[in-house]
């Protein structure tokens, strides 16, 4: 493999909400950008479920014959029913779930979500911070659904408890077609500026 075959993007990680109540428009999104990683040649990598957010960009990816690995703990099974149609690795706790979600994953992109997937982005972006990768990062960002999060983050930096530096940890967009077309964009920035593959991993 050459240098620049290593460091280009071959993974996405998925963090979104698993709740079919969410608005539609946010699941018709969700299955578009899934398509969008398939046409790219990015392999998902998700929670697992067949359910919302999360079910939708899976069957998104796979009905483009996108790659496709969900990761799912052995209680959830009931609750997210897991997309059957894919590979689908069952773990013993949401710790396993999550860094195994990490390892597999070259990039991340945040979708509408809830409790659940802003722990999974605050965990990632404190990792960021403490320069343990430069993994992308890019939200998409529906009619601003995630502006109240960027301006809390913002709020720490202005009482000096978070480097300035952390505002530029990530991206966001608006539309969906826009999310992939950013992702990429970003991933050539990375690899023109020379970074080490080294910087892509947790250590």
């Amino acid at each position: 493999m050459t240098p620049n075959e290593s460091s280009r993007l071959g993974s996405v990680c998925v963090y979104c909400g698993s709740s079919n109540d969410a608005d539609p428009s946010y699941l018709t999104d969700a299955f578009k950008i899934g398509e969008s990683f398939a046409t790219a040649g990015l392999k998902l990598i998700y929670g697992g479920g067949g359910v919302g957010l999360m079910g939708a960009t899976a069957r998104g990816a796979h009905s483009a014959g996108g790659a496709v690995q969900g990761i799912i703990p052995t209680f959830l099974r009931g609750r997210e029913q897991p997309f059957d149609d894919v590979e689908t690795v069952i773990v013993d706790n949401m710790h396993e779930r999550k860094m195994m979600m990490y390892e597999r994953s070259d990039a991340f992109v945040v979708l509408p979500g809830g409790i659940g997937t802003l722990e999974e982005i605050i965990e990632l972006l404190s990792w960021r911070r403490l320069d343990l990768h430069q993994k992308p990062i890019v939200f998409h960002n529906p009619g601003g659904f995630w502006d109240p999060l960027f301006a809390l983050i913002e709020h720490t930096i202005e009482a000096r408890l978070t480097p300035p530096t952390l505002a530029k940890a990530w991206r966001s967009v608006e539309r969906a077609e826009d999310v992939t077309p950013a992702l990429l964009a970003w991933d050539e920035e990375i690899f023109q500026s020379g970074a080490p593959a080294t910087l892509r991993q947790l250590t």
